[in-house]
């Protein structure tokens, strides 16, 4: 039997997108998984009742919609379709104020007027730039670093005055992004609770921006999933790499990257069976495990391996999934037709949380990132009932609770029901009686998504920080912002790499072109 071109290790998002480049490509290529089913993050079950269907990780996929990378591969033709709720966020509050983020650009602007006159006319001016500069934003995110095409017609776009104020703004802060914007709640709430979608607490820097570029993608695409369950497009990436020739292997752990003569010539499997790759080998594995697990010190550089060992994880992760016999009870009617729900009291409550989690203490009133999936899609579960989950941030190393109850990060049965009786807390707070709706529950902490997915290293769903000492040339690690590695036909194309996490093809596509240019022929020169 002929050896693939490639061998990828690792079938989430961006394995499935990489390989699907180099099939069209011609290549042969073969996706290695160790679970028994293919998807990495972007999976979907029946597992908290057999009515609903939960994502088991990722739900929501704003990213993905305004990829072109995605949009490049025409999944519709395989099967995915995408279902939008009536609106994107909404952030309610106990006084019954509630900022919405609509696809309607006009009602999004009304909802944070209500909270301060002339921050409708704020938002309507950020979403303005939003309109002149996005297209190139957006491609800065998902071309390789440095992004040098995007990037200059950013700057033809801007000038250089107006490019150095628009870089400022995207540095801030949150917090300091909505003091500038907004003289009310509304837009504040809006842009800080995007941010903390990665670990971007109100006073972290970048945050500002990556809460202004979560609203503007919200405002612009919504925050789609897919119809049927996040594991629809999955099955639309596999089924397109099939039909150009790949081939997935489920239940196979990938022990080792075979190197030889510095080389990488292929993967070991956990049976000690080696897969053999003619040109290349992709990892979409987080670099720390690619590099400290799957390839020998002895193929790296004291620098590189000093580097790996300070890379950062992003908070932990707890998820819990409910099935619920009707839809969530909001108080506030602008809660209702949202796909997606923040769960906190206020940017100073995000703060609050931000800073507990930064003390290594487990919050005590966790900051929620609901999501209303029948809501979304009504295919999720019985008519007039409602699949929904939340998650939230823990510390990686638990050093104290900042609540009552001793939670010590074991994380056992008990500490489990503990903190999802504080997550359920909350919402109750917003909506009596929704604790009265839950048929069934599933309750995932760190320990379980790095089960589900060794790859989520104690629940870390972001695959590192995206703070600023993280990002661009410092992601993975200092100096090493693009796909090669220091074995050569060896590549890295998970989230640790740029731009980072998310589900949006882009360190796939990335890995796949960085591949093919380097196996391009040499053009030839002379007469």
């Amino acid at each position: 039997m002929t050896a693939p071109d490639a061998v990828v290790i690792g079938s989430g998002p961006n394995g499935l997108v990489a390989a699907n480049l180099l099939a069209d490509a011609g290549w042969h290529v073969v996706v290695v998984e160790a679970q028994d089913r293919p998807g990495g993050a972007v999976l979907s079950d029946r597992g908290v009742h057999p009515d609903y269907v939960h994502d088991v990780f990722s739900a929501f996929y704003p990213l993905a919609a305004a990829s072109p990378v995605i949009r490049g591969l025409e999944l519709d033709r395989y099967g995915l379709r995408w279902s939008h709720a009536t609106d994107v966020v909404a952030h309610p509050l106990a006084d019954g104020r509630c900022p919405v983020l609509s696809r309607d650009a006009g009602r999004t602007a009304s909802s944070v007027a209500g909270f301060a006159a002339g921050d409708g006319a704020a938002w309507e001016e950020l979403y303005r730039l939003w309109r002149r500069v996005g297209d190139d934003l957006v491609g800065c995110l998902f071309t390789p670093f440095p992004p040098v095409r995007a990037g200059l017609r950013l700057v033809r776009r801007t000038g250089a005055d107006e490019g150095l104020r628009l870089l400022r703004t995207m540095l801030l802060p949150a917090r300091r992004f909505g003091e500038e914007h907004f003289a009310g709640d509304g837009g504040r709430l809006l842009i800080a609770g995007n941010a903390l979608h990665a670990d971007l607490g109100p006073e972290s820097a970048l945050g500002g921006g990556f809460g202004w570029l979560m609203c503007m993608l919200g405002q612009e695409y919504g925050f789609p999933v897919p119809v049927g369950g996040a594991g629809r497009l999955t099955d639309a990436l596999v089924a397109r790499l099939r039909e150009h020739g790949g081939v997935v292997r489920c239940g196979r752990a990938v022990t080792r990257v075979v190197i030889r003569g510095g080389r990488a010539v292929g993967v070991r499997t956990e049976d000690g069976a080696e897969i053999p790759a003619r040109r290349a080998v992709l990892a979409d594995v987080p670099a720390p495990l690619l590099y400290e697990r799957l390839v020998g010190e002895e193929h790296l550089p004291a620098r590189l391996r000093a580097d790996v060992r300070r890379f950062q994880w992003d908070f932990g992760t707890v998820k819990v999934d409910w099935a619920l016999s009707g839809p969530i009870p909001w108080e506030c009617a602008g809660a209702r037709g949202a796909g997606t729900v923040h769960v906190a009291e206020g940017v100073d409550a995000l703060t609050r949380f931000a800073g507990e989690l930064a003390m290594g203490q487990v919050p005590a009133a966790p900051f929620t990132v609901l999501g209303q999936m029948t809501t979304a899609d009504a295919s999720r579960s019985p008519a007039g009932t409602e699949s929904a989950w939340g998650y939230t941030h823990v510390p990686q190393r638990v050093r104290s609770d900042a609540g009552d109850q001793g939670i010590a990060g074991r994380w056992d049965e008990h500490e489990k029901e503990a903190f999802a009786a504080r997550v359920e807390s909350g919402i109750e707070r917003l909506a009596p009686g929704f604790r009265a709706s839950i048929r069934a529950r599933r309750v995932l902490a760190p320990p379980d998504l790095e089960r589900l997915n060794p790859s989520l290293v104690g629940g870390a769903v972001n695959q590192g920080t995206s703070s600023l000492h993280q990002q661009l040339v410092f992601r993975p690690l200092p100096g090493a912002g693009r796909p090669r590695t220091p074995v050569r036909a060896l590549y890295l194309c998970s989230a640790t790499a740029h731009p980072g996490g998310g589900v949006h093809g882009a360190p796939g596509a990335n890995a796949a072109r960085a591949v093919l240019r380097a196996l391009r022929p040499p053009r030839r020169t002379g007469r």
